[in-house]
């Protein structure tokens, strides 16, 4: 789907890494919360937050907040130190 991209993903999170020199990868964007197979955006509106796809969404509940925030410190731990 992202032809320069890798995706990963674990649980419900995604994210996609950028080839850095030959041997390293860096986050693009943000990791993120899946609605159903796809990347969502994290968006707040008069009645709360949620992860959007198009016209789909999905309240960005606490447990799926604490899911995604543990997401990116094990991808960022995995990653290593940025160069």
């Amino acid at each position: 789907m992202y032809a320069q991209y890798v995706g990963v993903r674990k649980g419900n999170c995604a994210a996609l890494l950028a080839p850095v020199l030959k041997d390293s990868f860096t986050v693009f964007g943000l990791p993120t919360y899946m609605v159903g197979e796809n990347l969502s955006a994290r968006v707040k509106h008069s009645d709360g937050e949620w992860f959007v796809w198009k016209k789909e969404r999905l309240p960005a509940t606490p447990e799926r907040v604490s899911e995604l925030e543990q997401f990116s410190s094990e991808l960022t731990a995995a990653l290593g130190p940025a160069l």
